[in-house]
């Protein structure tokens, strides 16, 4: 059994990784975090460590925040520096590993991850899923905001109008005081039901933020590593802005891989609207859009058995059709 913790140099910062697995001939499967700056290492091995029953898991802390957040400058951040990294690490996993190929998943800023880094390093890419599916950040946050208000005003909740209408409506994906503005949407949103159709234990903040710190997944220096990693990520406007005004379509028209959406019908943290066209509209070898009718932003969560067990079919499909054992997953 595999099941460590190191640190990986990649673009000259040295990186928490995380990986484990009971099958050195399995296909491995990296997750990209969402935010961007909030890691998802104490999900993949706490809650869906099942899926080590098919794949060796890889967890990592993107640059800037958490494992990754020591020695980090928020200057040398942006989309392509992340792209970059994520590129090295997948080179750097296929050759550790022995592996020609590996499995990639991202959620929510994750997913734009994704469709950059399939771009940019198809050649060691087996297939990209991503959730949470991000389009286009300007229409992303414009529709985010719109819904959030409406419900509040169908709510005739005078409070939460004032709130919205201090920070928005965004422009080129930007709220009004920038990160805190857009925190106070998010808050909103998981109140009027579109981050998940389930009610949502405290805040944006303390709802990822909780369970990390019990988890037990991360060392101390990761745990302070959290808070600052987001807060110097939100310091870092040329990089936000780039990513609020980030248009995927337009930045990776074409994928050389397999592509597969799962999208929960009720997001409107990543609006589900944007989604349909923006997958008829991309090209990929192979490309299937999933919608989960009971989900929100993050079906993996919301609907995690129904979620697992298409994500194992799937991807087991692909990898049947490659050269490695058939009987592995």
């Amino acid at each position: 059994m595999l099941d460590i913790q190191l640190k990986v140099t990649l673009g000259g910062l040295s990186q928490r990784i995380h990986i484990a697995g009971d099958d050195p001939r399995k296909p491995v499967l990296l997750f990209l975090h969402g935010g961007p700056g909030a890691p998802n290492r104490h999900l993949i091995f706490t809650k869906h460590r099942d899926l080590l029953d098919a794949f060796i898991l890889v967890g990592w802390d993107q640059r800037g925040v958490g494992g990754s957040f020591w020695g980090s400058d928020p200057r040398k951040m942006s989309l392509r520096r992340m792209i970059d990294d994520a590129g090295e690490l997948v080179a750097w996993l296929c050759k550790t590993l022995k592996k020609e190929k590996i499995f990639v998943i991202g959620g929510s800023w994750g997913s734009a991850l994704g469709v950059g880094l399939a771009y940019a390093y198809p050649e060691h890419i087996s297939a990209l899923v991503g959730f949470g599916q991000v389009v286009d950040g300007a229409e992303n946050e414009r529709l985010s905001w719109e819904f959030t208000i409406e419900k509040a005003r169908a709510a005739g909740n005078a409070k939460d109008i004032a709130a919205l209408e201090k920070v928005g409506p965004p422009v080129n994906g930007t709220y009004k005081n920038g990160t805190r503005g857009m925190i106070t949407q998010r808050n909103l949103l998981e109140k009027y039901g579109g981050y998940s159709p389930y009610p949502q234990k405290g805040n944006y903040f303390t709802s990822l933020a909780g369970p990390m710190i019990k988890s037990g997944e991360y060392s101390v220096a990761d745990l302070f590593g959290l808070p600052l990693g987001a807060l110097v990520t939100s310091w870092a406007k040329q990089f936000v802005d780039e990513i609020a005004a980030a248009d995927l379509l337009a930045l990776c028209p074409e994928l050389q891989v397999p592509f597969f959406i799962f999208h929960g019908a009720h997001d409107f943290n990543t609006p589900a609207p944007l989604v349909e066209p923006f997958f008829n509209a991309i090209q990929a070898p192979r490309k299937e859009l999933h919608w989960f009718e009971h989900s929100g932003h993050n079906p993996m969560n919301d609907e995690p058995e129904k979620f697992k067990a298409l994500l194992r079919e799937k991807l087991r499909e692909v990898f049947s059709c490659a050269e490695s054992p058939p009987n592995v997953l």
